[in-house]
């Protein structure tokens, strides 16, 4: 099981990868859902969930994209259906039937495009789906939200009962208005509404001619509205419906919540499968904004991250328009702890932090911004101690905190854990303390857990060195400027360059000149000596990559070669047959010249006659017999074949008579140049460039970098 503490995740600064998902969620249960995700706790769930968020991912682009999934909560209506004799609002009813087909369509669509979604397919499938809900809820209201007519048979009546009698107050009151219009009893507006009901705008000194109930009167007292009488009666009949109207309404409504009611574990399963739709839809929007993929997944215990970003650095470094270092990073059994050393403002934090966050990621459902190539293990712990980690609650120092930490680290480190921490045995004296920490490490090694720390303790880094599955690393600074270039670079511990910084930092030296003396003399040799040893593998490394470069076109010429010496083969093949056929045209050749010998000699036609024949008939049984078309073929293939060595030999001529003709010109002399100390060299008719060391009498020493030689200067010349 999966144990990763919250402190962890809050370390790794997961919340606000978190936060950056879930400002692409469409819905409020979504939004949080997503801001309460944590790794899961079994890592079987953890595959599949990775492997739907890439699903999402490529309907994004394709001809069949994913339905939409918005819904609106039906939080309140979930707790009111579990009150007895609680009835819902239509406005509820169209929530619960929005989300009703919501999810039909969803399901709908992942089992006819099952092939290509497949894992949102198998979890919708364990929706327990019932059209029940949105079939009786569209019986009762129609597509605009109203109940319908005929949604109980007393609805149907009284409501027909209220057209009759709105048309009877229509006509009325239009009666009423045309006997009043010849008169001058109405203002020029002539009628309005008040309280829903039609009503005249009667002058107010002629209120007493017109028969009605006044229902009101104008700011002013200028107009009264009055209700003709012709209109009252159908008026409060009017008012009696509608009551009717209502208390049926209210029936309907009660009804439908009872037979909703048995169904809200449905619609409780229905608003989780949506939320968790949200939520996957906004990782895969997450994912593609950052360019995350689905890395491999091994069940041995390795990390490979290759060009692997930091997800809240690149987009943060995105907005900036600024450059994002990617990181590279392995490790495995043979070398399961990482000890990084360095200067700060490396990259060190960000590089520890880089591998936390995106192994908490990946084991919470998250694609990752790395190449397709990197692997991952599923670890059942992830520890981590990083930065000021002070507890004023507790009273602790730094110190006190981060040894209850490795109190902690030691209980619970195993195999299967992944360890991180920054600063490794700061906050107390630097010999006792990193005398502790080298101890916790040993402890961390014996139990075969990986992990990897940053430190400045030189005993740690020695530890890791003498560690056989341990290894030291470093992030790389221009050895000119010191500027960092945010490049781990393994196998090698990196130097503080404590009094280097300070010195780019415009401390002067006589200051820092007296510090190298406060301290012992071999510590600053061990620091230099490391300094020295970063600078000699960066050359190396630079050397390296040049032979890399000229292997890889080595090989290229090398293929290049064998397909040329494959055609030259085929050429020679076809010179041989083409060799051949003029052999043998040369013997018939001088057994016909025989024949006429012979009977040039004595003239004898038959015994001539005879012989040709026999000769001809001879030729004809070795011959095979081939189709017209094959036998076209033969003829252009030895036609071309002519061509070209004919082609070639008149090429060939011409080459060695211009040959004959340079020969006889003497070749020029390459002018002497005096060579010197320093100079880049190479032998005569040679490749290898080195560079001159020393000069004695006609001899030169010259340094090829791996190696040096004596050379006579007459058989050198300058590059």
């Amino acid at each position: 099981m999966v144990k990763i503490h919250h402190k962890t995740l809050e370390d790794l600064e997961f919340p606000k990868v978190l936060a950056q998902v879930s400002e692409f969620c469409i819905t409020e249960p979504g939004n949080k859902m997503v801001l309460g995700l944590t790794p899961f706790r079994d890592t079987a769930s953890i595959l599949p969930s990775l492997q739907r968020v890439k699903e999402f991912t490529a309907s994004f682009g394709s001809d069949a994209p994913i339905p939409n999934h918005g819904f609106e909560p039906i939080h309140k209506e979930l707790q009111l259906l579990e009150i007895e004799n609680s009835t819902l609002e239509s406005f509820s009813f169209r929530k619960l039937l929005s989300l009703s087909e919501t999810t039909q369509t969803l399901l709908k669509f992942f089992k006819k495009f099952e092939e290509f979604y497949v894992q949102l397919h198998l979890f919708s499938e364990e929706i327990d789906f019932t059209p029940a809900i949105s079939e009786e809820i569209k019986k009762i209201f129609d597509k605009y939200g109203e109940v319908k007519d005929d949604a109980s048979q007393e609805l149907g009546v009284i409501r027909r009962r209220l057209q009759v009698v709105k048309s009877q107050i229509n006509s009325s009151f239009t009666k009423a208005l045309n006997r009043y219009a010849g008169s001058d009893y109405l203002d020029e507006i002539r009628e309005t509404v008040v309280e829903n009901r039609r009503v005249l705008a009667v002058k107010a000194m002629h209120r007493k001619k017109i028969k009605g109930a006044v229902l009101g009167q104008s700011k002013t007292g200028s107009i009264v509205y009055i209700e003709p009488q012709e209109t009252l009666e159908y008026a409060n009949e009017l008012s009696n419906l509608i009551y009717e109207e209502r208390e049926e309404i209210k029936k309907i409504l009660k009804a439908l919540t009872e037979f909703v009611r048995p169904y809200q574990h449905h619609l409780a399963s229905y608003q989780h499968y949506t939320t968790q739709i949200d939520t996957i839809y906004a990782k895969a929007r997450y994912s593609v904004s950052i360019d995350a993929v689905l890395p491999r997944l091994t069940e041995d215990r390795q990390i490979t991250l290759i060009d692997a970003y930091h997800p809240l650095l690149l987009v943060s470094n995105k907005k900036r328009k600024e450059k994002t270092y990617p990181q590279s990073i392995e490790l495995h059994h043979e070398k399961r702890i990482i000890v990084i050393s360095g200067p700060n403002a490396g990259g060190k934090s960000i590089t520890l932090k880089t591998v936390g966050l995106l192994q908490v990621m990946l084991q919470s459902g998250l694609l990752l911004p790395v190449d397709p190539s990197s692997e991952f293990f599923f670890f059942d712990r992830v520890l981590t101690d990083i930065g000021d980690n002070q507890s004023i609650e507790n009273h602790l120092s730094t110190y006190s905190y981060r040894l209850k930490k490795m109190n902690q680290f030691l209980k619970k480190c195993n195999k299967n854990t992944l360890f991180l921490i920054d600063e490794f045995g700061t906050g107390s004296d630097p010999e006792l303390g990193g005398a502790l920490a080298e101890t916790f490490l040993e402890v961390f090694y014996e139990r075969e857990a990986f992990g990897i720390i940053t430190t400045h303790y030189a005993n740690l880094k020695l530890l890791a060195n003498e560690l056989p599955h341990a290894v030291n690393a470093n992030m790389q600074f221009d050895s000119k400027t010191l500027a960092p270039v945010y490049k781990l670079q393994m196998g090698e511990a990196g130097s503080s360059f404590t009094f280097e910084v300070a010195q780019k930092n415009g401390i002067p030296y006589s200051l820092i000149n007296k510090s190298k003396k406060k301290i012992e003399r071999g510590k600053i040799r061990f620091d230099k000596t490391i300094a020295n040893l970063q600078k000699e593998r960066s050359k190396l490394r630079k050397t390296s990559e040049t032979l890399e470069t000229s292997a890889e076109k080595a090989r290229q010429e090398s293929k290049q070669l064998e397909m040329v010496n494959a055609k030259v083969q085929e050429k020679l093949e076809s010179y041989q047959e083409l060799y051949d056929a003029n052999q043998k045209l040369i013997t018939l050749g001088r057994r016909f010249d025989s024949l006429a010998e012979k009977y040039f000699n004595n003239k004898q036609k038959r015994a001539l006659l005879d012989e040709l024949f026999k000769l001809v008939m001879t030729e004809n049984s070795k011959r095979k017999k081939l189709s017209p078309k094959k036998k076209k073929e033969v003829k252009k293939k030895k036609h071309e074949i002519k061509q070209e060595v004919e082609q070639k030999v008149a090429v060939i001529r011409k080459e060695k008579k211009k040959e004959k003709a340079e020969s006889k010109k003497e070749p020029p002399k390459k002018p002497q140049v005096p060579l010197k100390i320093g100079d880049r060299v190479r032998m005569i008719d040679g490749r290898a460039i080195g560079t001159i060391d020393t000069i004695e009498k006609k001899k030169a020493i010259v340094n090829y970098g791996m190696f040096t030689t004596n050379v006579s200067l007459e058989e050198l010349e300058k590059v």
